[in-house]
């Protein structure tokens, strides 16, 4: 699914990525903002902005990411645990994973600015498409 060339764009973007703890949190609450539904899932969080519980989890958000994206070429394997936890324990409704996803690609556009080019937003599509279905697969 991911060339060659998507991998490398999306590693050598990656680095370049600013705060990426910050990006997590940033995505979380446009998340909320957007997608107001998604609180649900969060009862017990302050989910005003800058709270301490949502960027400790964008935190494990963005981990996740850099983990599946040192891990491209099996990402069942790399995200299994996280798969059975959201699948199992947390019972999220799947649809948010691509919610999330859109949400980090505005992210990551703000974020990388120029850098931000259209071959790089079709290489994070197809990885972030892929995070979702593997975080989803232990649904079926």
């Amino acid at each position: 699914m991911l060339t060659a060339e998507d991998q490398s764009l999306i590693q050598q973007s990656w680095e370049k990525l600013k705060g990426k703890d910050d990006a997590g949190a940033e995505a979380l609450e446009r998340m909320f903002m957007t997608y107001p539904q998604t609180k649900t899932y969060f009862p017990h969080f302050d989910i005003q902005h800058g709270s301490e519980q949502v960027r400790n989890h964008g935190k494990k958000v963005v981990d996740a990411l850099g983990k599946a994206i040192k891990n491209m070429g099996n990402l069942s394997q790399a995200l299994a645990e996280l798969s059975n936890l959201h699948a199992y324990n947390l019972r999220v409704d799947p649809v948010n994973f691509k919610l999330l996803a859109q949400c980090f690609q505005v992210v990551l556009a703000v974020h990388l600015g120029k850098d931000y080019k259209p071959e790089v937003h079709a290489a994070y599509d197809k990885l972030l498409s892929a995070v979702a279905a593997v975080l989803a697969e232990k649904y079926r």
